[in-house]
């Protein structure tokens, strides 16, 4: 199989990487960055704007799609800016790849995601799974994590103090509200694409314990 992984910087995305690179049933993995990534005879890497996307690049032709992408309101300083990143590119992205053939899209959403919700972010999450449905891939599924663990490039302290706190309340908490580790997340991702199965999914947070 061939995937397009979008998001392959990230936390989570850096997971779904390596784990499709040593994948036997992943033929080739397309990882379009902003910035270059290391070598890999499975690996193709464009460097691209995400704002403007090349449409009839050949590396499009893909079986299927897994979206990491996602930021902060504190990275991107503005609602319009967040909306950008978390649902124009991704969404964007779906559609380039379903018009070169790609039938398979898995997305990292998050818990909450309603495109009815008063807040902000997780309306956001909400449209973007609403118009994904949209556009009729044979197989979409949704990946809900809540907190994420993980070690990321750059420190989001707000995020670190509720995992913190997590760790210790685990015990206690039900499982839909406990810790989900980054690695959980990815191969949940990477099985969806590579086990495909007709129709819309929801991974929930629960299951990513």
């Amino acid at each position: 199989m061939k995937i397009l992984l979008v998001g392959a910087t990230g936390l989570v995305g850096k997971h779904v990487l390596q784990m499709a690179l040593d994948d036997q049933r992943v033929e080739s993995v397309v990882a379009p960055t902003r910035g270059s990534l290391p070598g890999h005879p499975k690996l193709v890497a464009p460097v691209i704007d995400f704002d403007h996307l090349p449409v009839d690049a050949p590396w499009w032709r893909t079986d299927a799609v897994i979206c990491t992408l996602g930021t902060t309101m504190k990275q991107a300083q503005s609602p319009d800016a967040f909306k950008r990143v978390d649902y124009a590119y991704p969404l964007a992205i779906a559609r380039l790849a379903q018009q070169h053939g790609a039938t398979i899209y898995a997305l990292n959403s998050a818990v909450g995601a309603n495109a009815a919700s008063r807040f902000f972010y997780n309306r956001v999450k909400g449209e973007l799974e609403h118009d994904l449905a949209n556009l009729g891939f044979t197989s979409l599924t949704y990946v809900r994590p809540g907190a994420i663990a993980g070690r990321r490039r750059e420190e989001r302290q707000n995020e670190w103090m509720l995992v913190q706190l997590l760790r210790v309340l685990g015990p206690v908490l039900p499982r839909s509200m406990r810790i989900n580790p980054a690695r959980n997340i990815a191969k949940a991702l990477l099985e969806a694409a590579l086990c495909a199965r007709p129709g819309v999914h929801v991974v929930t947070s629960a299951q990513l314990i």
